[in-house]
């Protein structure tokens, strides 16, 4: 299956869209029915965080989201927001390396914080509890970050 590409304005009511479309791109590539609700709520937790951070930042950018197959179901969710957060988490891991966002620091009090900041921080850490194959990283560009998912596909005699 060719790569299926979603481009859109940074408004919440996307969301919904970009997971429907996930859902149906995992289906269609051979992901195991009982991975997709989890597909459904990891696209919409990055696409979420994307559309937070933007908000956050004063960004009217496209959020960019990129599905596609081969030895597993992946999806990339690019936002545009300059904050450099990272996580690892490879599907042979128990542990989850979470690298603080420079833009959310840490030790900032949660009521100064910006809902749609508080958002995309707690979008991280239900990503890292959800996805095993997990990776979110800075952009080469450097504005911006990247975040990829991907899940096993079934293969017949599985």
């Amino acid at each position: 299956m060719p790569t299926v590409r979603l481009s859109f304005s940074p408004a919440p009511a996307h969301v919904r869209t970009a997971r429907l479309v996930g859902v149906a791109v995992a289906r269609r590539a051979g992901v195991a029915e009982e991975l997709l609700e989890e597909v459904r709520l990891a696209i919409g937790e990055a696409c979420s965080r994307a559309v937070a951070l933007h908000r956050s930042h004063g960004l009217d950018d496209l959020v960019d989201v990129a599905m596609a197959d081969g030895d597993r179901f992946t999806v990339r969710v690019v936002d545009r927001a300059a904050n450099g957060a990272m996580v690892t988490r490879a599907p042979q891991d128990d542990a989850v390396v979470l690298l603080s966002d420079p833009a959310l620091p840490l030790t900032t009090p949660p009521d100064l914080l910006a809902e749609e900041a508080v958002a995309a921080r707690m979008g991280l850490a239900l990503l890292a509890g959800l996805v095993d194959d997990l990776n979110v990283s800075e952009l080469s560009e450097g504005v911006g970050t990247e975040v990829r998912m991907s899940w096993p596909l079934e293969r017949p005699g599985d």
